[in-house]
């Protein structure tokens, strides 16, 4: 996403169609939640919202053919197995797709590529797509069934889903290109800017109100200022917005999850030395913008996991572990825990430091 906003404003586009195409179709629908004042539409092709089943989403992943081709001759055309079934044996097709593998990366690069994509999950991220979308999905696609692409355009508010004949990757140009055109200058809706997708740090002093007694107002105070100056530090380093200070611990909004979860290990070994421990809870969800504050549901639920989170903990939702998988970070199951005010039961992950 940053790579996509730095070539946007290298080039003076304050708004972009973003077009994403299978693995790349996330990182786009992310985008398109993440910054609906900077997408003017989306549109997705051959691409999904995840890959293994769940509750209510019976589309499971066709990761063992794709790994086994990895392994059993990448980079001599292998992946026409899934990508062009129909002209697999073709030598120009497997030429072709022999030079794109090359290119893409090693075997080991691939396999953890695939591993990444199969960890992720952006289920709770389509509610906050506003712009006008566009879910083109082929027929015959062994790499995406089309029943993720028609699962897709059904949970994205307003979606338009075209099918197209063929295979992931051998489509007809012409006709892609005529839906697209058609698509984008067909007059699309104003773009609502005051709901977008976000990732939420709260943060909350161990023993805040002992603490001040045992100080006094005016050391406590003092002891509050450089906890704020500290706190403000860790966030801007980390690319966050601090949103406001709740008078023992701190309210900020991070663009990615990943960034959001290292600030929140920061905080801990940063205050350590002033003698303060902080709680610290993570989610990603949908947010209200209200001027210089923020409001709505995943506001709730961050400050939610906050406070179960033990002296120095780091809690974070399912929403976060899926959005950052294959990232590196780690984590440790907390169990399913009810959140006050907020429905159904919530499944927590603490952050291995």
């Amino acid at each position: 996403m940053d790579d996509v906003r730095a070539v946007m404003d290298a080039v003076g586009s304050e708004r972009a169609a973003i077009l994403g195409h299978s693995e790349g179709g996330l990182m786009s629908t992310l985008f398109a939640a993440t910054y609906p004042e900077r997408t003017a539409a989306l549109i997705l092709f051959g691409t999904f919202a995840k890959s293994t089943r769940a509750v209510g989403y019976p589309y499971g992943a066709e990761v063992s053919e794709i790994r086994r081709i990895v392994d059993n001759g990448w980079g001599t055309g292998s992946s026409a197995e899934v990508f062009a079934h129909a002209l697999k044996d073709h030598p120009r097709v497997r030429s072709h797709l022999a030079r794109i593998e090359r290119a893409c990366g090693s075997p080991r690069t691939i396999t953890a590529i695939i591993d990444s994509i199969v960890g992720s999950d952006l289920r709770a991220a389509l509610l906050a797509i506003s712009a006008p979308t566009l879910v083109i999905h082929t027929t015959d696609d062994r790499a995406v069934p089309i029943g993720k692409g028609r699962w897709l355009a059904d949970h994205i508010d307003g979606a338009r889903f075209v099918e197209m004949p063929v295979e992931h990757v051998l489509f007809d140009a012409d006709v892609f290109a005529d839906e697209v055109e058609s698509f984008l200058t067909g007059g699309p809706r104003v773009v609502t800017t005051d709901r977008v997708l976000s990732t939420v740090l709260f943060s909350d002093i161990v023993g805040s109100t002992e603490t001040a007694s045992l100080l006094g107002d005016q050391k406590w105070r003092e002891l509050l200022d450089q906890h704020d100056m500290l706190t403000r530090r860790e966030v801007e380093s980390h690319g966050g917005q601090l949103i406001k200070s709740t008078g023992d611990g701190v309210l900020a909004t991070f663009d990615g999850p990943g960034r959001g979860v290292a600030c929140g290990r920061r905080l801990s070994s940063a205050l350590e030395p002033l003698g303060i421990e902080v709680r610290v809870g993570v989610h990603t969800g949908e947010i209200e913008r209200r001027g210089d504050d923020i409001g709505g549901i995943g506001v709730h639920i961050g400050a939610r996991i906050s406070a179960l989170a033990e002296p120095g903990q780091v809690l974070v939702s399912r929403t976060v572990t899926d959005l950052v998988a294959g990232s590196g970070l780690e984590f440790q199951d907390h169990g399913e825990h009810t959140l006050k005010g907020v429905p159904g039961t919530w499944q927590l992950f603490a952050v291995n430091s």
